[in-house]
């Protein structure tokens, strides 16, 4: 059976392939053969349009593992007639990119150019990207940069404002299906999977290229001749492929945002879908319950005072009986948070007295309100005129508490939701009574 290679008129030496990794034997050698970046490698991609210009400036490749960062980057230079050099951040110091820079110094004195692809590069320290700065400026080299980190965080600002960012996409299952079937053309047969085995394979590869390809040279290497497996025989022979998720970058705060503004946004189902995938992920449940606590003061606050009640539940549940049980008090307290009514007055209020406390300075509060323990302060006039409010009627004498030099402010806006219609009723009531005690 011909394959992928043998139809473009290459050959290859099954003996030598058969020691090589699908995804290294799968590499492909033309732009159009990316998958699942076709927003690059389209017709109207902007790889596209740079290799039909024939010029290429600094790029940064910014995606998930196992999208094509490093084989765009080979593919760049190849379209472009540039040298390609390859560095690893991992691996790499100062006297490693000392050397690729003067032997890029070197190829451009004898007319050649030199793509120098760094994988990893958020690796560098701030000192090691400042490095690059001249070389990029001067044309040395033609710096191609790949991370799997928000570049905005990881890189130096001189750096990035003279690089292009290009966003490489989590693959698709369509992809995925793409990259299955061209190993199936090289390896000359099928994968021996049912059709739900085959659909949880791809779900397995959880978007990354590199790794479906070598979850299939697994399966082609522990079947029998004539095996198929079925999806729980999958999940038995790969064991279970962990969500890509690292707790101190950007897959955590991408869920813990997703889940939160599911809640804000009142949608239970999302809000468990993302409280889910983190649970799934080996996220820390105390972590979970803090950012719900946030939520209930932050989007929910007095128009359901309940809900940091809930919150505090969910905690408690979580330190008495520990995970699994407690997964179904952090469900309770998810749904409860996303189904509240919602006001972010409280905080509002926090933030608009903050700013005036801030701005006021050491402002004295008023003296009547002041309690006066010695003589002294008696005579000075602390205390004088304050009115016992239990004593007035309807519990409330309507005086100024503010600072004179500040005069009354106004932070708390409740909402008409929830249990602030009920607080707005009070303050209504409460500034009607101020002002008639006034007269």
């Amino acid at each position: 059976m011909s394959n992928l290679f043998e139809s473009a008129g290459l050959e290859i030496n099954h003996e030598e392939s058969a020691q090589r990794p699908l995804a290294d034997l799968l590499r492909p050698s033309k732009i159009e053969e990316v998958v699942g970046q076709e927003h690059l490698v389209g017709p109207d991609g902007t790889l596209t349009r740079m290799l039909k210009s024939g010029s290429l400036g600094c790029l940064i490749l910014w995606g998930p593992p196992g999208t094509g960062k490093t084989t765009v980057a080979r593919l760049l230079a190849d379209g472009t007639d540039l040298h390609f050099e390859q560095l690893s951040a991992i691996f790499s110091g100062v006297g490693d990119l000392k050397k690729a820079f003067e032997a890029a110094r070197t190829r451009r004195r004898a007319g050649k150019t030199t793509l120098l692809f760094v994988d990893e590069i958020h690796r560098f320290n701030r000192a090691q990207q400042d490095s690059f700065l001249p070389v990029m400026e001067d044309g040395t080299v033609i710096l191609v940069g790949a991370t799997t980190e928000n570049p905005s965080f990881e890189l130096n600002a001189a750096l990035l404002s003279r690089s292009q960012v290009l966003t490489f996409k989590s693959l698709d299952e369509e992809a995925i299906e793409q990259l299955l079937q061209r190993a199936e053309e090289v390896e000359g047969k099928a994968l021996p999977l049912d059709e739900e085995a085959r659909g949880a394979l791809i779900r397995m590869a959880d978007g990354d290229g590199r790794s479906s390809l070598t979850l299939a040279q697994e399966i082609w290497r522990a079947a029998h001749e004539g095996e198929v497996f079925t999806a729980e025989q999958l999940a038995s022979i790969l064991q279970r492929r962990a969500p890509i998720y690292d707790k101190s970058k950007d897959g955590h705060y991408n869920l813990i945002s997703a889940l939160h503004k599911s809640i804000r946004g009142s949608d239970p189902d999302a809000a468990l879908y993302y409280l889910c995938r983190m649970l799934d992920a080996g996220e820390d449940p105390m972590f979970l319950l803090r950012r719900m606590t946030v939520i209930a003061s932050e989007d929910i606050g007095l128009a359901d005072p309940n809900a940091l009640l809930q919150a505090n539940a969910a905690r408690q549940a979580y330190e008495l009986v520990g995970m699994p049980e407690a997964m179904y008090a952090l469900s309770q307290c998810t749904i409860y948070l996303a189904t509240a009514p919602k006001s972010n007055a409280a905080k509002m209020a926090y933030n608009a007295a903050m700013r005036i406390a801030k701005k006021g300075g050491s402002l004295s509060p008023p003296k009547h309100i002041l309690n006066a323990p010695t003589k002294l302060m008696a005579n000075e006039g602390y205390g004088e005129g304050y009115l016992y409010d239990h004593d007035q009627p309807d519990a409330f004498s309507g005086q100024d508490y503010f600072p004179e030099e500040l005069g009354r402010q106004s932070f708390y806006q409740p909402v008409e939701r929830g249990f602030e219609r009920d607080l707005r009723k009070r303050l209504d009531y409460w500034s009607r009574l101020r002002m008639e005690r006034k007269t």
